[in-house]
């Protein structure tokens, strides 16, 4: 069986995906990258499966499939992705998007024209000075610096964008995927990806502490506990979709692709078996 090429995402909220996996070098080897970087590679061919943007399955030139029933997702405050403002939002005329982030950036567009009514002119900038808001009205924020940045000693009003996209839709947002070319995994991959999942579910708290250390383990904890959702069901796909749908509206994609799903053999059934634009016994998206 063939070791695969994983490039995973270094933040706290993709850890429980990975759980473990460092162990299993029969079946894969495993790097850590930023969201976009992770998509780069898969598109370039140097890695075959990346947890990649949500978005990134629209771009991608290749016949890509999604391993079923795994992503990182949420259904309101997200508390990881956050718009940061020094003005009011209907007052906000530039926006500075992280560069390590295009889910989020599309994110960002859809919700200006979908739920906050502006047309800001948007800025690519590098993490560390979407931190500090430089040269901006608003920055995105993604991940750990997100997370962890005290909003309020720094002046900012803080904009979720998990908790206003489930405002606007009523349904979860899905923020990556673990996406690949259609030959590079077998069931028994596919099998190790999602027990990898419930381990690091159970021992969220255990991954939170070794993140976090002792000044950050409670917000790391919680985090896990309430925010991120490793899950991909029936309105984890709808909002998938719609995401989908709206990105392509506002010409952030150029127009919307059917997901397909990896074929998983699972305790003698299968699951994630592919059939037109539908998953046996998963949503098609």
């Amino acid at each position: 069986m063939s070791v695969v090429r994983l490039g995973a995402v270094g933040y706290l909220n993709a850890r429980p995906l990975v759980h473990g996996l460092d162990a299993r070098s029969d079946l894969f080897s495993l790097r850590f990258d930023v969201p976009s970087t992770c998509a780069a590679l898969l598109h370039a061919g140097d890695i075959d499966l990346g947890m990649i943007p949500s978005i990134e399955y629209q771009r991608g030139r290749q016949t890509y499939r999604i391993v079923p029933d795994l992503g990182i997702v949420s259904d309101g405050d997200v508390a990881s992705v956050a718009l940061f403002t020094r003005v009011p939002i209907k007052n906000i005329r530039t926006i500075g998007l992280d560069t390590s982030s295009r889910t989020s950036s599309g994110l960002t567009r859809v919700l200006c024209r979908e739920a906050w009514g502006i047309e800001p002119r948007f800025l690519p900038i590098p993490p560390e000075s979407a931190a500090r808001v430089e040269g901006c009205d608003a920055a995105l924020l993604i991940g750990d610096p997100a997370l962890f940045l005290d909003h309020a000693a720094s002046g900012f009003a803080r904009i979720d964008l998990g908790a206003e996209w489930t405002r606007m839709t009523g349904l979860p947002f899905v923020w990556a995927v673990w996406v690949g070319r259609a030959d590079a995994l077998t069931p028994p991959h596919i099998m190790a990806l999602q027990e990898a999942r419930d381990a690091g579910v159970a021992g969220s708290d255990a991954i939170a502490d070794a993140y976090g250390g002792i000044e950050r383990a409670a917000v790391c904890r919680r985090y896990l506990r309430d925010n991120i959702q490793y899950r991909l069901g029936e309105r984890e796909a709808a909002g998938l979709r719609r995401y989908y749908e709206l990105a392509a509206r506002h010409g952030i994609i150029e127009g919307v692709r059917t997901a397909d799903f990896y074929e998983a053999q699972v305790a003698g059934s299968q699951v994630g078996r592919v059939s037109g634009s539908r998953v046996s016994g998963r949503p098609g998206l």
